[in-house]
């Protein structure tokens, strides 16, 4: 089984404060892990860059039409 390098995980700036909420996202190649933080050895979910792309747009209110 490949070695996968340590991964920076930052937590999102829409997770909510109360600490029940809370969203840690970690840049890889073309892509973007997201993961619960309350359980870091869950499930990730890989998300391909031009997705990402368009899901941080459309929360800032940014229009998905180029």
């Amino acid at each position: 089984m490949p070695v996968r390098p340590e991964l920076h995980w930052f937590k999102s700036s829409y997770s909510g404060g109360s600490g029940t909420e809370c969203v840690e996202c970690a840049r890889v190649g073309d892509g973007t892990l997201v993961r619960d933080s309350k359980t870091p050895d869950g499930p990730e979910v890989s998300i391909r860059g031009h997705a990402w792309q368009s899901f941080v747009w459309a929360l800032g209110g940014q229009s998905l039409d180029r």
